[in-house]
């Protein structure tokens, strides 16, 4: 994955992705929510970390999730 950036909009649909993926409680999806509402720098970067440690199949469901909205 390249360092593009991602909105605060696209987060938050990532966020909700990733919660129906891997439960609401999952460490990356309230991370990435956390991130989204803030977007502080530091937040978001610690999502993107924990969103590069997904299995693959559950980064590539939520990002196809974000495609099909």
């Amino acid at each position: 994955m390249d360092e593009t950036k991602i909105d605060r909009e696209a987060m938050g649909r990532l966020a909700k992705a990733v919660a129906f993926i891997c439960g609401p409680e999952h460490a990356t999806a309230v991370a990435l929510k956390a991130a989204a509402e803030s977007g502080i720098e530091r937040d978001i970067k610690a999502a993107r970390a924990l969103f590069l440690k997904l299995k693959p199949g559950d980064r590539r469901a939520a990002l196809t999730m974000l495609d099909t909205d």
